[in-house]
């Protein structure tokens, strides 16, 4: 279907936010083919923190908001048919979720006293005793619960909870977006194109030029490295910088592969949290790779030429990790859940980069600047938006559009000029460290 009014729209990223925002434009742009995504690898782009053998999906937040949102998210999971894998088995897997609190910690009762003003509270205490060892495998049969100062004292269990398929889903979604029009190009993107009147496309490093009317900045870790040119040319104030919305930060992850008996006993285990410390991921079928995340989070702050200090992902940035970070993710997550993997040889390390906001709200706005009308941003995943996959990007497209999300989403999601207020959205994952400092 031709259309020569509807505009063309870029974006420039393939994770979930791009990816997302694809979908959901290719059902509703009167022409899909002016749509065109560009990423630096071929889709589902491996750069991205959403590439990944598996993600978390789960209601459990302390804020309303975001607890309606990912239930929202959690219904389309069950029932949008692009879900679903060649067999027609759906990429989410309602596993169920443990959550184990550190001694003094309010977080799980924050999140319990939303479900119960929701009216559907499924969660259930979960006693950190002897018995809880005999569960769900035996996984928790070795694990730490009586460390001095992190002492776990208790728990819960969310039957509803679980995870997805990570990229597989994102590819899913993908291959849709592309079988309706859009299109999708392997490009590194070097910049934003803008003149007097607004942004008008991007220039890749190979020197190809992609003109739009619309540019969605969907880069994620990435965000900031791209902009700060444009920033530099156009005098914006340290203040009025994207840095200052979101910053580059990674997480370490290790991946055992389990053998026939270990996959058939811990295939059913749920998502585990074990505290402030991390958490660990059921095994996918198609990998077998039992995944441990250490949620201390990190930076890698920069001095750009012109003299301003933001965190980009270094070139290395999955495949190194340093012996140092290696022992404190053993230490710190495997050695205190499931204790016997911390001796064994990892089937890989992961550094996985994911841009965060001071509130770790997202970022769904259109830039504020004068000279970069045209130019929006989808952004700040925080560590915990990837399960917002199959919905995010119809809210994306409202902000294309100029249409208003309602005033709580419009509120959270635009461009701040002041402090955030009040406790963060996934707090935990903060970063207060640089990666530098963890390369002994």
């Amino acid at each position: 279907m031709s259309s020569p009014d509807a505009p063309n729209i870029l974006i420039i990223g393939g994770g979930i936010f791009g990816t997302s925002t694809a979908y959901h434009l290719s059902l509703t742009h009167p022409c899909p083919s002016k749509i065109t995504i560009l990423d630096r690898s071929p889709y589902p782009p491996y750069h991205a923190a959403s590439t990944d053998i598996n993600k978390i999906v789960r209601a459990d937040y302390t804020t309303p908001f975001y607890m309606d949102l990912a239930f929202e998210a959690l219904h389309a999971w069950k029932t949008l048919p692009v879900l679903r894998n060649a067999d027609g088995r759906r990429f989410f897997h309602e596993s169920g979720w443990v959550m184990l609190s550190n001694e003094g910690n309010d977080l799980a009762e924050r999140i319990r006293r939303n479900f119960r003003d929701r009216g559907g509270d499924r969660t259930s205490d979960v006693e950190i005793d002897e018995r809880v060892r005999a569960k769900w495998g035996d996984m928790l049969r070795e694990a730490v619960f009586d460390e001095e100062g992190s002492r776990i004292e208790k728990g819960y269990w969310n039957p509803e909870a679980g995870w997805a398929d990570a990229g597989d889903a994102v590819a899913k979604m993908m291959e849709d977006a592309v079988s309706r029009g859009v299109r999708y190009e392997k490009a590194d993107v070097d910049s934003v194109i803008f003149g007097e009147d607004g942004v008008r496309g991007a220039k890749t490093k190979d020197e190809r030029t992609y003109s739009a009317d619309k540019v969605l900045l969907a880069a994620g870790a990435w965000t900031s490295q791209l902009l700060s040119p444009v920033e530099d040319e156009l005098g914006i104030q340290e203040e009025d910088r994207v840095e200052k919305q979101v910053t580059a930060a990674g997480v370490c992850v290790v991946h055992y592969k389990l053998n026939e008996e270990e996959y058939q006993r811990l295939k059913d285990m749920p998502v585990v949290i074990y505290g402030d410390r991390g958490e660990v991921l059921p095994p996918p079928e198609k990998t077998r790779l039992l995944k441990f995340t250490n949620a201390r989070s990190f930076t890698n702050t920069i001095t750009t030429p012109s003299g301003h200090r933001i965190s980009i992902p270094p070139d290395n940035l999955q495949t190194t990790v340093s012996s140092e970070l290696q022992t404190e993710t053993l230490s710190r997550i495997v050695s205190k859940t499931m204790p016997s993997f911390a001796s064994r040889s990892p089937d890989y390390w992961r550094l996985c980069w994911d841009s965060i906001s001071p509130s770790q709200d997202q970022l769904i706005t259109r830039h504020p600047h004068p000279r970069l009308s045209n130019l929006y941003l989808a952004v700040g995943g925080s560590f915990h938006s990837w399960k917002f996959l199959p919905t995010i990007g119809k809210y994306v497209v409202n902000v294309l559009n100029g249409v208003s999300n309602g005033e709580e989403k419009d509120r959270r999601w635009c461009w701040k000029t002041g402090k955030v207020d009040g406790r963060g959205a996934h707090e935990k994952v903060v970063p207060r460290r640089e990666l530098r400092d963890l390369e002994g």
